[in-house]
């Protein structure tokens, strides 16, 4: 009962975090669409008035007159909007989840017993706890200093963006080396999530804080909040196709059980700012293909890394000198069954993980490639908590080929 429980919050958490994400995405969109799309207002008495650029549009029934002000529109309105609680309900909501779902079981899930780094295979549940908070710190701490140093004054963003796609790939390998594959792609996009919504925190919502205080003051606001939080907004934009992929990448092992996984993530999160460039850009009136083809390359790219290896032993060996179904079932039964099964017994688990199941020889043959895969790559069982052996390994690739 407690199992079911459990999962009832994580599910209740969980859709929590992806409609706070859909608000927060969607309307962050939104914005850098409306930006992209302004014109310079015609009537003279709208650029007497400080109005920067408008844009008209059709929706829902009704017409919107969008207009932006460059300097103080003279009174603001006492309802004036703010948007921030959504980046916040996400990143809190994200967070939560990760703890209820990593943190609680990090021998688990965090974990990486093959990593080629002796001390990150042989961290303890805590000390694996405390890494993967700090490499979140860490990685906000790196991407916030080189924005602040870079380009303090919005002056360098070309090379600025350039340092920071070098990070994400540094993020990439070292998450890939640290931890378990499906949380160091997890822990990847939270990186990114937590610069997103950080960005938000410490610079986007002050900066604008200080342009209202100076505007009700009868000042000229400050115009480094405004192109500080329009930097900060813009490489927002850009983590946020990357961001949805890893955080839906747990449901693909071929993604983060290859031993190149930190360059598939690599490829694919610039796979993802290229198609979002596509979409700034063709805001802004102008169609370059050249951004979704090339992105679309990356995905192919990263299409033919992942993908499993042909086998040299031809099926009729394999089926006339293998290993046998029943053999493999039974070590299946023993090792993988205690979480894998319609009625799981290991503790924690209410249900099957990722709908896999192999009560029935039915059910593994269904299941020959993804069971290959993660168990060859040894990410499987998780912490190999059932302490399958290389030689049953052996035998599954054996009889999978």
């Amino acid at each position: 009962m407690e199992a079911y429980f459990l999962d009832f919050a994580n599910m209740l958490l969980r859709w929590l975090h992806v409609i706070a994400a859909v608000a927060w995405i969607g309307e962050s969109i939104y914005f850098v669409m409306l930006d992209n799309s302004l014109k310079t207002p015609q009537d003279e008495s709208a650029r007497k008035k400080g109005v920067f650029g408008e844009m008209w549009a059709v929706h829902g029934g009704g017409f919107y007159h969008n207009q932006k002000y460059a300097t103080s529109p003279g009174k603001l309105p006492d309802d004036l909007h703010w948007s921030f609680w959504k980046s916040y309900t996400t990143w809190l909501s994200g967070f939560a989840l990760f703890t209820l779902l990593y943190m609680t079981s990090p021998g688990v899930y965090l974990i990486n017993p093959n990593s080629s780094w002796e001390w990150a295979a042989n961290m303890t549940g805590w000390q694996a706890n405390i890494v993967a908070l700090v490499f979140l710190l860490l990685g906000w701490v790196v991407y916030n200093e080189l924005c602040k140093r870079l380009s303090p004054n919005m002056e360098r963003d070309g090379i600025l963006s350039l340092a920071v796609a070098v990070l994400m790939v540094v993020i990439a390998y070292l998450s890939t080396q640290i931890f378990a594959g499906r949380a160091a792609f997890l822990l990847t996009g939270a990186v990114m999530a937590t610069a997103m919504s950080a960005n938000v925190f410490f610079w986007i919502i002050p900066g604008q804080r200080r342009m209202v205080k100076a505007m009700e003051a009868g000042e000229e606001p400050n115009p480094l909040d405004g192109k500080r939080g329009k930097q900060r907004s813009v490489h927002n934009t850009y983590f946020t196709l990357p961001v949805v992929l890893l955080m839906l990448s747990n449901h693909y092992s071929f993604m983060y059980s290859h031993e190149l996984s930190w360059v598939i993530m690599s490829l694919f999160i610039f796979a993802g700012a290229l198609i979002r460039q596509f979409f700034v850009v063709m805001h802004s009136g102008k169609i370059q293909p050249a951004y979704p083809v090339a992105g679309v390359a990356l995905i192919l790219l990263s299409v033919w890394l992942a993908a499993p290896a042909s086998s040299p032993t031809s099926n009729a060996v394999a089926a006339t000198e293998g290993p046998t179904l029943n053999e493999v079932h039974a070590i299946v039964t023993d090792r993988c069954v205690a979480c894998h099964s319609q009625a799981p017994t290991q503790p924690g688990f209410a249900s099957a993980p990722a709908g896999v199941v192999y009560d029935t020889q039915e059910q593994l043959l269904r299941q020959i490639d993804r069971t290959k895969q993660v168990v060859a790559s040894k990410y499987m069982p998780l912490g190999n908590m059932t302490n399958m052996t290389d030689e049953e390994r052996e035998v599954i690739a054996a009889w999978s080929e």
